[in-house]
């Protein structure tokens, strides 16, 4: 069988890791077809939209997709709307997987080894703000369904690692829509007897991954708080350039580096391309080709142990040096 895999690098630095990605893939000789497609800023620019029919229409097609990183603007621009949430709502990928593990580097945290998801297409994301005179209002949208399919899906990845989850929220708070969240998620967890389940509030958590993050294993929380948390359990084991995500849904899932566009450094040929092909590692995991994925994560493990760096490792290596050492591992 051949996987087809859309293809989109995007702006900035997507348009030199993405290759890079694809090139591992395409080293592992897992037979792929990749179709190159276009999203972001500049494709706004150009085309008036930032996700062209064609691109939605391909990923669609493929159910695979790996997606590089957007320029967004700093300010409202009408028409305007982030390629990436519109893919997880049009294909309505309602989890985010945010895996944290250990890395081999002086900047990493020993010991961590986490997953956090996320729920990933409503909550303070829903995109319901409005002016009421000299007041902006924002409305948290949380729904008997979106809780029901994370909760299970947190549980059922929990129960094949190390069986325990935490529930992140703030239901003393807000305890209509975090309530919400906590008791469903609660109640699809007690489908397996064996699961630990624990739950802390979203600022007690925040404390407790800076403090202890290796007792933690699978966490699970909502839109905006598992956009936060994951960002700081990055942090923890060597930042952003080696962090990926997983949109999954029940039809399609799209793979990215967590990253920016990181205009600053875009077209230098220096980016780290490391998050960007541990996202393509996770997009074998997910069509079930788990061996070729961990080869990717020895070998990608073996070069951030033993180098080339590029620059945000502290290295002066390129994006090119690092694929070719990553490919030449496996």
């Amino acid at each position: 069988m051949t996987w087809r895999v859309a293809v989109i690098p995007g702006d900035g630095i997507g348009q030199e890791v993405i290759p890079a990605a694809v090139q591992v893939l395409g080293a592992t000789r897992i037979p792929f077809e990749f179709t190159l497609a276009e999203a972001g800023w500049a494709t706004f620019e150009q085309q008036g939209t930032a996700l062209p029919a064609e691109t939605l229409a391909l990923v669609k097609e493929c159910r695979l997709a790996l997606f590089g990183a957007v320029s967004s603007p700093a300010r409202k621009v009408p028409g305007y709307k982030s390629p990436i949430v519109a893919l997880r709502r049009e294909l309505n990928l309602y989890a985010n997987l945010r895996p944290a593990v250990s890395a081999p580097l002086p900047s990493s945290r020993p010991g961590i080894d986490l997953l956090l998801v996320r729920e990933n297409t409503e909550g303070l994301y829903a995109g319901r703000e409005r002016r009421e005179g000299d007041t902006a209002i924002a409305e948290r949208v949380i729904t008997r369904g979106a809780c029901e399919r994370i909760g299970s899906l947190a549980a059922t990845l929990a129960m094949q690692r190390r069986q325990h989850l935490t529930i992140v929220h703030k239901a003393n708070i807000l305890p209509e829509t975090c309530g919400l969240f906590r008791d469903l998620v609660r109640a699809q967890a007690a489908a397996y007897p064996a699961l630990r389940v624990d739950e802390l509030l979203v600022d007690t958590m925040a404390m407790r991954l800076v403090l202890t993050p290796e007792e933690f294993d699978v966490i699970v929380t909502t839109n905006l708080f598992g956009d936060i948390l994951s960002d700081e359990a990055a942090a923890l084991v060597g930042g952003m350039g080696i962090a990926p995500a997983g949109n999954i849904g029940p039809e399609a899932a799209v793979f990215e580096p967590v990253h920016g566009s990181a205009p600053d450094i875009a077209g230098k040929g220096i980016a780290n391309p490391t998050a960007a092909i541990l996202a393509a590692s996770m997009l074998l995991t997910h069509i079930g080709e788990e061996q070729a994925a961990r080869r990717v994560r020895q070998a990608v493990w073996r070069v951030l142990e033993h180098g080339p760096h590029t620059p945000d490792l502290g290295g002066a290596a390129g994006t090119a040096d690092v694929t070719r050492a990553v490919i030449e591992n496996l």
